[in-house]
């Protein structure tokens, strides 16, 4: 089963376009948790069995094993959510990209070590440079656009021949890049406007949103310029609002009580 098709899958059995971000941070593990490997890995099976049902996808952030050196955990809770939740898809969030022949390792990195059903991919080195992503077909290609990031605009809203930067990322990826039909975007819930203004490009082409929550963005405002023409096509991620939900024991609960906030919260929207 593709991505596409794992996904759209997910967001009917779950009747949910919410994502759970897992960016375990040693120093923010709530009480009753060993601050070293074995705390991590409880910690994020403690998410994924709390919110589960309750998700389109979980979204692994390597850097925050990778400063560890826990690269083991990372394999560990992806292996986990494979074996006792098969049909939720897992984006790992890398947002790698280089030169051909590294790139091809990366995706290797991305699809055969860590077993990801999607990769978070920085599209400015151009389309050679994205080719080896592309070419898994049946894995997803989530391309940076316009991201929720304060300092976004210093390059993204650049303009070339009156047209900002990243509204040519969307064109390419919907015109040219998704040859495999395995392209997907990132837009920031922080930008409205601006999301509204790719979907308009992107057709129905998977959006990735982050920035709900922490980063300030509005679910409704990301329903209202983000689904597709099925209600769909959102992958809207929450990590540190649902996962630091509560420093007590109670943490898996007080997860679960945001990650459901949140979906109903979108859902109310696509009324």
């Amino acid at each position: 089963m593709s991505f596409r098709q794992k996904l759209k899958q997910a967001w009917e059995n779950n009747n949910s376009l919410v994502c759970v971000g897992l960016d375990p941070d040693m120093h923010r593990l709530p009480e009753g948790l060993s601050r070293d490997k074995t705390g991590l890995l409880e910690f994020c099976t403690s998410i994924i069995d709390a919110t589960a049902d309750l998700v389109c996808a979980f979204k692994p952030q390597i850097a925050y094993f990778a400063a560890l050196s826990a690269e083991d955990v990372l394999l560990k809770t992806m292996d986990y959510i494979r074996d006792n939740y098969p049909d939720v898809p897992i984006i790992l969030d890398a947002k790698r990209s280089d030169i051909g022949s590294t790139a091809k390792q990366y995706a290797l990195e991305a699809f055969q070590r860590f077993g990801a059903d999607a990769v978070t991919v920085n599209p400015y080195l151009g389309g050679d440079a994205l080719a080896p992503f592309l070419e898994h077909a049946d894995k997803g290609v989530i391309l940076l656009c316009r991201t929720s990031n304060p300092g976004a605009a210093e390059i993204q809203d650049l303009e070339i021949e009156g047209e900002p930067l990243f509204l040519r990322v969307a064109e390419k990826a919907a015109n040219e890049w998704n040859y495999n039909s395995n392209c997907a975007l990132v837009v920031g819930a922080t930008w409205p406007n601006q999301l509204r203004r790719v979907r308009e490009i992107a057709g129905n082409m998977p959006i990735l949103v982050p920035g709900v929550g922490a980063q300030g963005g509005s679910a409704a405002e990301v329903v209202n310029n983000g689904t597709d023409a099925d209600g769909a096509g959102l992958i809207i991620n929450s990590s540190r609002g649902v996962i630091y939900a509560s420093q007590r024991t109670d943490f898996p609960d007080a997860a679960r009580q945001e990650a459901k906030k949140l979906r109903d919260l979108v859902n109310q929207a696509r009324v």
